[in-house]
């Protein structure tokens, strides 16, 4: 069979002044164009776990909903979707079955919405996929009009017995970005998190000498490409991490992740993480105040409890050159209109080097999603089109909804105009300098 395995790319927001607005904030649009840039690394994966014999092509659909004609030609074809882009793929889905193509959905939006997913697609991929992906390809061999595959019946996949994804299919393209996994899942159960809640699986992470290999594959197609891991808190288990970090140092390249701040614990993670090429550290600090984050991680209230630590946290690592893109959720319960300047004064204290600032938004499938259906404060249930991490879809609690609609602009314009870009750099800069003298001069004193 001829096998495609459809990414829907770019990202989106439906807020008129935000798109405008970002058109102009170069900081804001570099950030998303090479988050839209990424291939998909699930597909990638899919591609690897399918048995031998058939002919497999890796294809994007752009922004415009529109798809690439050559997916026709295809026997059958895979599409993983976020919510923010799943009538689009619905659309996609339909047009491609009415002229014979088979169709498998899968993903994060189609996990906890698989009856939904059922009238667009001939196989539905629930959960994790590696596992399943094979009987989905059989059943399209032999002709099977509709089936429903639950990766969750085989417990969590054994990261240890994925194959290399499929890079090569991505082979002459322009990517100056690939993904790679060294995890997966995240202890913390953070009320709005659309990924690991959704899947329910435990943290796992890959054997260092796994990574290694698919990095490797990485570079067979891009030499010196820059490595994004596609992980949802890489630095959980800092014995692994600080292994994974020693691999890592003597192939010189530049990499980037998210992880929480519990990596600022261990100074010898840190001082392996800078040592092996990290350049930035993705960190959901979510508020800048202890009070709005009770209650946000449900499991042991952990982010409330770190929100104090803060500044000594990101100092451990911006002191040794690994920059910071801090993210912000904006409209937690307790955030009042004040929230827009207390964010852009933390940003400027803290030398933030990015800085990511999304509105709260109630994935379908999450806690946050539940709980605020049944204080019917949902402002578009269904509107999935909506759930863009920028559009308001919901009644905050301590503000109207154009309160926090102005409030995102209005903190948007100041944190990614070039003087404020330029701005927290210096000072990042400074205090990086400040601290390696102040390492240097206490060596010599000790001397």
């Amino acid at each position: 069979m001829r096998i495609g395995f459809l990414a829907m790319s770019g990202i989106r927001a439906h807020d008129p002044e935000l798109l405008a607005l970002g058109l102009t904030l170069p900081g804001f649009v570099a950030r998303s164009k090479q988050i839209a840039a990424l291939p998909s690394l699930g597909l990638l994966q899919l591609a690897a776990c399918t048995p031998s014999g058939h002919e497999l092509r890796y294809f994007e659909a752009p922004a415009d909903g529109a798809e690439p004609r050559d997916l026709y030609d295809c026997d059958l074809v895979a599409i993983s979707t976020f919510s923010a882009q799943i009538f689009e793929a619905y659309a996609i889905a339909d047009r491609l079955r009415a002229r014979g193509v088979k169709v498998a959905m899968g993903g994060l939006h189609v996990s906890v919405r698989p009856d939904e997913a059922a009238d667009h697609a001939d196989y539905l991929v629930i959960g994790e996929g590696e596992v399943v992906w094979p009987e989905v390809v059989a059943a399209a061999e032999r002709g099977a009009t509709s089936a429903r595959f639950d990766g969750r019946a085989a417990g969590p996949v054994d990261l240890a017995t994925l194959p290399t994804p499929r890079y090569d299919l991505l082979a002459g393209r322009p990517y100056s970005r690939f993904t790679v996994q060294t995890s997966r899942g995240c202890p913390w159960r953070c009320e709005f998190c659309a990924s690991t809640v959704m899947l329910q699986q435990r943290y796992r992470h890959r054997p260092v000498a796994h990574v290694l290999r698919d990095i490797a594959a990485v570079h067979a197609v891009q030499p010196g490409a820059f490595i994004e891991f596609a992980d949802d808190n890489t630095f959980v288990d800092h014995a692994w991490s600080r292994e994974l970090c020693a691999a890592l140092e003597p192939l010189q390249m530049k990499w980037f992740t998210e992880t929480d701040l519990s990596v600022a614990d261990d100074p010898q993670l840190c001082d392996a993480i800078a040592r092996s090429g990290c350049r930035q550290l993705l960190i959901g600090l979510e508020s800048p105040n202890e009070r709005a984050l009770r209650g946000v991680e449900q499991r042991a209230d952990w982010k409330a409890h770190r929100a104090r630590d803060y500044g000594r946290s990101l100092h451990e690592l911006q002191s040794r050159g690994v920059t910071v893109n801090g993210c912000f959720v904006l409209g937690l319960d307790d955030h009042g209109p004040k929230i827009f300047a207390e964010v852009l004064d933390f940003a400027e204290r803290h030398a933030l080097w990015e800085v990511q600032v999304t509105v709260l938004t109630p994935f379908p499938g999450t806690p946050l999603h539940e709980r605020l259906e049944r204080e019917g404060r949902l402002l578009h249930p269904g509107r999935w089109e909506r759930c863009t991490l920028f559009d308001v879809n919901y009644v905050p609690a301590r503000m109207s909804v154009e309160q926090l609609r102005a409030g995102l602009r209005w903190l948007t314009e100041r944190l990614y105009a070039d003087d404020a870009l330029r701005r927290r750099r210096r000072a990042f800069l400074a205090r990086r300098r400040a601290a390696r003298y102040g390492l240097a001069s206490s060596s010599r004193c000790a001397g």
